[in-house]
Formats: structure tokens, sequence, C-alpha cells
């Protein structure tokens, strides 16, 4: 059974202390904490076995590149990938997006053409698009958000036709935690010849996901969201358009020949992960996976949802609390974004900081949406697996005490 008290015991920031207080972490969509056996993996690997990988004959090479490799496996079967040369290494989900911008989308968008995107999108599968649509003079289309936080899938003839050639949109909104319906949206896409790019940055974490289910293009994502190392990410993309992008750097390990003439690349994933890659991070972050997985995504998803659902129906009997998320529980994950009245999010996060409790303020990487909301920004709080109904109750608790100070201070 999913006990998340005793899974709390592997996580050692949980058991310290801020500002004098209990640690009370609510923060993971912007990064989760990382258990005993990632560290230890991380530990290891550089007192016992650091070697460069794929180049080297002696065997602390051999070893290294064996378990770098294992976890390209690991996160094909985690996936359901056709096979490993699918996934693709990368520094992070920002650096995938942009990947596929810079190769495929420089090699196959042009003027004229239309990229779809969303109004809810992280500036991480924004900002990439708009670039490439600037220098490809390509036109930029919206799937909006209804009032219940979803995508509006009522008009998707006329956003997504056959000038359609790209479709970027997220799995789950890191504001609101919506997990969104992409299945239309991806078959539409299909149906007119576009590809599609799901930014899984917030899904995969948390819920089950299937590649070849989805028939998504690309997928991208981060491994420090889902209790792995900073600074690597994933690029799923299927192989026969993997095959057909063009390398996006030159250097070491994608090359196949090079003569003072030409060169000539590497077979996939080789030929898109150019320069030695951040080795321990790519082998504790199996260690993730393997925590991930032996817990179950849908027991994680579960739990998130029980907090969730806790605690919003005691924020939605306070008054002065507005909050931002699909009441469709069927279609949530754990995330909690509101506002205070008359109180700035920051100074929300300030005084909560003060309490011990640690979550997130701001746009959030979405301004585009807090603008459509007419809002600065909101509080975030976001729950994960080592999350427990004691971390819920420290937040209803806080937020009482904002309220209560910010009520002597109006009085005055």
């Amino acid at each position: 059974m999913f006990d998340p008290y005793r899974v709390k015991t592997d996580f050692p920031i949980l058991q310290t202390k801020m500002n004098g207080k209990p640690l009370v972490f609510l923060d993971s969509a912007a990064s989760s904490q990382k258990p005993f056996q990632v560290m230890d993996a991380l530990y290891k690997y550089y007192r016992e076995e650091h070697a460069n990988i794929h180049r080297g004959v002696y065997y602390l090479s051999q070893k290294a590149t064996e378990m770098y490799e294992q976890t390209r496996i690991r996160l094909s079967e985690f996936l359901n990938a056709k096979c490993a040369k699918s996934i693709i290494f990368t520094r992070g989900a920002t650096e995938s997006i942009n990947l596929v911008a810079q190769t495929w989308g420089r090699a196959n968008i042009q003027r004229g053409d239309v990229i779809v995107l969303s109004e809810s999108e992280h500036h991480s599968n924004l900002v990439p698009w708009q670039m490439l649509a600037q220098e490809k003079g390509a036109i930029l289309k919206y799937i909006s958000i209804t009032n219940d936080f979803k995508f509006n899938l009522s008009n998707l003839e006329e956003i997504i036709d056959y000038k359609t050639k790209l479709v970027a949109v997220s799995q789950m909104s890191n504001v609101t935690g919506t997990i969104y319906n992409v299945k239309p949206i991806i078959n539409k896409a299909h149906e007119v010849g576009a590809l599609v790019l799901l930014d899984g940055a917030q899904g995969v974490c948390h819920v089950p996901t299937n590649v070849q289910e989805l028939d998504v293009d690309f997928y991208a994502f981060s491994a420090h969201k889902m209790l792995g190392p900073t600074g690597f990410g994933v690029l799923y993309g299927k192989e026969e358009i993997l095959e057909k992008i063009p390398p996006w750097m030159g250097g070491g390990d994608m090359i196949r020949e090079v003569t003072l003439e030409y060169t000539t690349y590497a077979d996939l994933p080789a030929r898109l992960e150019a320069g030695t890659p951040p080795i321990a991070e790519g082998i504790a972050f199996k260690e993730a996976i393997d925590y991930i997985t032996n817990i179950g995504l849908e027991d994680i998803h579960k739990h998130e949802l029980n907090l969730v659902r806790y605690a919003t129906e005691q924020l939605s009997q306070m008054e002065g609390i507005t909050l931002y998320g699909t009441e469709d529980w069927n279609e949530r994950g754990g995330v909690i974004s509101f506002n205070i009245e008359g109180v700035h999010p920051h100074d929300v996060g300030s005084i909560l900081d003060e309490e011990g409790i640690a979550i997130r303020v701001g746009h959030h990487c979405c301004q585009p949406l807090m603008r459509k909301w007419n809002i600065a920004g909101t509080c975030r709080a976001s729950f994960y697996l080592y999350n427990t109904y004691e971390d819920s109750d420290a937040l209803i608790q806080g937020i009482k005490k904002v309220k209560e100070i910010f009520g002597r201070v109006l009085k005055r």
C-alpha cells in the first residue's frame, strides 16, 4: 500500500526546518525534491564509477556507458515508446522544445504556415515558436481556455486547418493543474497532416503516459520535476521523424566521419546528442523512474488529488479566495492556484515562508494567461507523492494567518 508518511522518510530535505519550523514543501510543480536513492546514485557514480561514455574501451567507461544507456531503455519502457532510439537526451524540457523548433521547425516551417499553441502555454512552449514564426514568417494561432480552465475544443475546425504544420500544447497546466483532453487535438492535427508536440513537463510525473496510444510526434519533459536531477531532460520523437531531423549542434559523439571537407553524422540517438552529456544525472534519473514506477503513477495521482480536494474544499469556504482550477476532478492534477482579495501573491508567499511553507507565487512563466485573467499572478501550491494531509492543514492555517494579518492592516 502507498504510504506517503513512509515515502517522506526517503527525502532528507523534508526532515529539515525552514525559519525554525518543519518544512512544508508545496512547490513540486517548479521542481520536486529528491529521494536518497537518486542522491546515492549520483554520489556512487562520482565516487566509484566516473568515466566518459561511448568512447572508452576500458572497464570504467564501458560500465558508465552501460548504466547511462540503461536509463534510455528504461525511459522507452516508461513511455511505451517503440524503441530506445526514439529517446533523445537533453538538458530539460526547454531544450527539448527548442531542439524541435530549431531543427524540424527550421527545415519544415515556411512563410504562411500555421503553428497552433494554447493560451495557457508555459513560456518554454511559447517563446521558441514565436522566435521561429518571426524568422520564417509563420502564423501563430491559439486554442483558448474555457471558464472552467480547460481547452476550448468547440472551434478546432477553425484553428487547425490544412495550413497548420505543427500543434504544440501542454499535457497539464502548471498554473491550474488541469490535465487537458489532448486526444481530439492530436487527432485533428493528424487529420490535416500536422505534427504534434506535447509538453509533458507537468504531466509525465503525475499520470501514466503512453506515447504510442497518444500518437504524439514529439514529447518533451525534464527529470527534475519527477524526483530526478536538474540539468537533464528528454525528447521523445517518432523514429521516422527523428531520422529526418538535421543535427542541431556539432561536436563529439554525433559524427560518423569528419574530414576537412565534410562530415557525416552518426545514427540516432547520437546524432542529436553532441558533446559529453550530464552522465551522473542520466544514471541517477533511472533511480527516479524506478522509484515512481515502484509506487505507481495511478496511486500517486489519486493521492495528490485527495490532497487537492481536501484543501480546495476548505479554501472554497473562505471569504475573499479566488480559485483557478477546473471543478472536473477527472481532469485535475496536484495543483491549487489561488488569490486572496486585497493581498499581493508575493505577500502571501512571504508570510507562508515565515511559517515554513514553501509555495510558488507570480506569473508561473505564463504571462499571457495572467493577462487574460487581468491579474499579476497567483499563489500556487503543488502537491506530490511525499505530501500529507498535515501539509494541506498547514497551508490552510497559513492562509488564515495571512487573512488575519491583512485584516488588521486594512482596519488601521
